[in-house]
């Protein structure tokens, strides 16, 4: 019998057998799928906000913000400064021949959280009408949009399904002032987050005479760095330009970091105790199967059979719990629902994400537990004496 053909007979005889051992198998199976479910879970978290933000942006679209500012919330620009900005010849032009440009203010108020006494920061921003053309994916899902000069407000639909009094026609209560809510609107991204509002009213409600950032549409991306030469070598202003998709994208960089490092410190600590219970189940298998071996090994079967067979049942063991894993990740966290404290202290509404990407590598963190469980009992079993194993010792 040739040396494959006894590694695929001595496999599939251990493969079978798996049912006797059954008890002992779901140990690894269930410790598995803890940390993969875990581990997924949490990487989903960050990969939902990844995506949330990431989808903000248009790659053919700049954001100005004051130099040095990490985010909308502490940036700020002089109305003379907008406009110069705007007449920068980088910057595309509309029909009507003027700018495609949207000098914007963006401010922090408070919403109520659905059964809580506290509110919950979130971002209001101000713009002019050509924002709404900057923003491509705006869809008006109910209502109508706000009013010039009107103390009128349109909520994005992931504050509106994360915080509560936010219908349309509701009233909301802040800077001295009643604001209706007249519309809602999906944007798609970060935005989805915010309330909007006309600019100059939240200007006047906020006491602000500047702006936070321009949004402005490129003639073409091979102008960027030629507008960035010109813009952040302007003596009268202090500014840095960056592409829009890249901007928010940014944003998201520590948080999606920290949660990938809290991710991988709890999968390596489950994974300890995974390898071990892994460990101890094969041990425990191979002392089961003793006398099989030495009576396999006693009929001229190799080491490497017996290697492979026991290493074949720990990866299928382990494969398994991998999959179950990432299966109750997916169905208990796929498209769920929350919002987080973004980068300008303002909630940040997303969806949990368990992409492919995720569960593939759930499988492999499942297969390298596999792995280390096995290769030590697998090796014990090929080592065995033939005489000590065939009296079971």
């Amino acid at each position: 019998m040739s040396r494959m053909t006894q590694v695929r007979e001595v496999t599939l005889m251990n493969l079978r057998s798996i049912p006797d051992r059954l008890a002992a198998s779901l140990v690894i199976v269930i410790g598995i799928a803890g940390v993969v479910g875990v581990l997924v879970a949490l990487l989903s978290m960050s990969a939902g906000l990844g995506q949330t933000l990431g989808s903000t942006g248009e790659p053919d679209q700049v954001v100005i913000s004051r130099g040095g500012s990490q985010g909308e919330i502490s940036s700020g620009i002089s109305i003379a400064g907008m406009t110069l900005i705007k007449q920068d010849p980088a910057i595309a032009r509309g029909a009507d021949g003027l700018p495609l440009a949207s000098g914007e203010l963006v401010a922090i108020t408070e919403v109520p959280r659905p059964g809580q006494d506290s509110g919950a920061n979130v971002s209001l921003r101000g713009l002019e009408p050509v924002g709404f053309e900057l923003r491509p994916k705006y869809k008006l899902l109910e209502g109508r949009r706000f009013r010039l000069g009107v103390q009128e407000l349109m909520v994005g639909a992931g504050a509106a399904r994360q915080f509560q009094g936010l219908e349309v026609g509701r009233v909301l209560r802040f800077r001295g002032s009643d604001w209706t809510i007249v519309g809602h609107f999906e944007s798609g991204g970060a935005y989805d987050s915010e309330l909007w509002t006309d600019r100059e009213t939240a200007q006047s409600a906020f006491a602000r005479t500047g702006v936070s950032t321009v949004l402005a549409r490129l003639r073409s991306v091979d102008g960027l760095e030629a507008m960035e030469k010109r813009l952040t070598t302007d003596p009268q202003l202090d500014v840095d330009v960056r592409l829009q998709d890249a901007y928010f994208a940014g944003q998201s960089g520590n948080l999606t970091a920290t949660i990938g490092g809290l991710a991988g410190f709890v999968a390596f600590i489950m994974g300890i105790g995974a390898v071990f219970g892994a460990l101890n189940t094969m041990y425990s298998a191979v002392s089961a199967r003793t006398q099989e071996i030495g009576t396999l090994r006693a009929l001229g079967f190799g080491a490497l059979p017996v290697v492979t067979s026991v290493m074949a049942e720990a990866l299928l063991l382990s494969l398994l719990g991998g999959l179950l894993g990432a299966a109750v990740a997916y169905l208990a966290f796929n498209g769920y629902a929350v919002s987080t404290l973004g980068g300008g202290f303002t909630q940040v509404a997303f969806q949990f994400a368990v992409t492919p990407g995720l569960v593939l590598t759930g499988l492999v963190i499942a297969l390298l537990i596999g792995f280390l469980g096995g290769l030590a009992p697998a090796l014990r079993a090929a080592r065995l004496p033939v005489t000590a194993a065939l009296r079971g010792g």
